[in-house]
């Protein structure tokens, strides 16, 4: 067999792969990814929206405004706690706030041994929630909520709604991701884009397994009573992706957890530049994947899949224009349907997502590029003990 005809072979199997990846991005998109139904009454059980804050001057207005904003709660708080800020955080929670008694401002107590500091900061929001301490109730729902995200006036209703609908007792329904600079535009959809293509959504549901897992920490619903069972943020104390953590940790308790697309009720503005970008993913990406050797597997599949495709295509025009015959035609053809693939799939999560599919999907094979460029430099950062957040370390000594 000649080297062409090898390499032939080895594209139409990636081709395959990405058949089967793309079909289940379609399924999960147009049949299972669950969305809001509209509004039809009030919700009347407990409901505490919960904002932890560390060093959130700059940002928290909008997402303060919108929290007092939000419509057809009858039985309602916004607690925030302020994480030991040093730029005046709770003073423009304060001015934002005024008077209104719906609100708490609570002041963070220092970081105990063992804890990372976003977990603190939810499991003492969780303990201040009226849920856990009104005549002895333990009862209602949790709203964890980002500084970056930006509620629309019916979205706590409308999640809250959804998560009883289900029925689930952990509801992530995913901000549409707003982006600025172009790296911005490349990496975050990738957010969306990693669950949409490699998670069975259905099977994440009803599975108990905890390795079928997935949530985002920025707009976060949780059952009270199952939070408690699951031993709340103290059991994901040390955790980094403390989101998932506490979706597996949910499970293990029994529950049941579900994603939605939650772009009609949320926007989420993560980063503001692509220095911010890379800082943030660095800290805890080497988390998402189970070791040095697994990572450097995983981002070989990724890259062979979604950044390899369209160099063999242009091979195989070479390979044509110095006359390698039929096996080069087929190197070309399957490089192309290769790499048109990975962007249908793209595009495919921008639509169900509220993001951009053209052109940002063209550049596919660069943000899969990207993506891995920054799993790379995580755990080299790690293993140099150098990743920190917010001026605290995000790793156990």
């Amino acid at each position: 067999m000649s080297w062409w005809a090898a390499v032939a072979g080895g594209a139409i199997v990636l081709v395959a792969v990405l058949v089967g990846l793309t079909a289940l991005t379609l399924i999960n998109a147009v049949r299972w990814l669950r969305r809001p139904a509209p509004v039809c009454g009030p919700v009347t059980e407990p409901v505490s929206i919960l904002l932890p804050l560390r060093d959130e001057a700059d940002r928290v207005r909008p997402c303060l405004r919108a929290l007092l904003a939000q419509r057809q709660l009858t039985d309602w708080e916004i607690v925030v706690l302020d994480d030991g800020s040093a730029d005046g955080t709770a003073d423009v929670v304060r001015a934002v706030v005024g008077d209104d008694q719906r609100v708490r401002l609570l002041t963070g107590a220092g970081l105990p041994a063992g804890w990372l500091g976003k977990p603190h900061a939810c499991q003492q929001l969780a303990d201040a929630a009226e849920s856990a301490t009104s005549e002895g109730r333990s009862d209602g729902v949790l709203v964890f909520v980002d500084a970056d995200v930006v509620l629309d006036a019916q979205a706590v209703a409308a999640a809250v709604g959804m998560l009883r609908s289900v029925p689930a007792h952990l509801l992530s329904p995913y901000p549409r991701i707003v982006v600025g600079s172009v790296g911005e535009r490349l990496v975050q959809p990738l957010l969306q884009w990693t669950w949409l293509t490699f998670l069975p959504l259905r099977a994440m549901e009803r599975s108990p397994r905890t390795s079928l897992a997935a949530a985002g920490g920025q707009f976060l619903l949780v059952d009270r009573a199952a939070y408690d069972r699951a031993g709340g943020h103290a059991a994901v104390r040390d955790q980094v992706l403390e989101d998932i953590a506490l979706a597996r940790a949910v499970k293990r308790g029994g529950g049941r957890i579900a994603l939605a697309d939650g772009s009609a009720l949320a926007t989420c503005r993560m980063y503001g530049s692509w220095r911010e970008l890379s800082a943030g993913y660095t800290k805890s990406l080497w988390a998402s994947l189970p070791s040095p050797v697994g990572a450097a597997a995983v981002v070989a599949v990724l890259l062979a899949l979604y950044a390899v495709p369209p160099l063999l295509a242009v091979a195989g025009l070479l390979g044509l224009a110095v006359g390698a015959g039929p096996a080069a035609a087929v190197l070309a053809t399957a490089g192309a349907v290769g790499y048109l693939l990975g962007v249908t799939g793209r595009g495919v999560c921008a639509r169900a997502t509220g993001g951009r599919a053209l052109p940002d999907g063209l550049a596919h094979p660069v943000s899969v590029t990207l993506l891995g460029w920054l799993v790379i430099r995580s755990y080299y950062l790690r293993k140099r003990r150098r990743l920190a957040w917010r001026g605290r370390p995000v790793t156990m000594p």
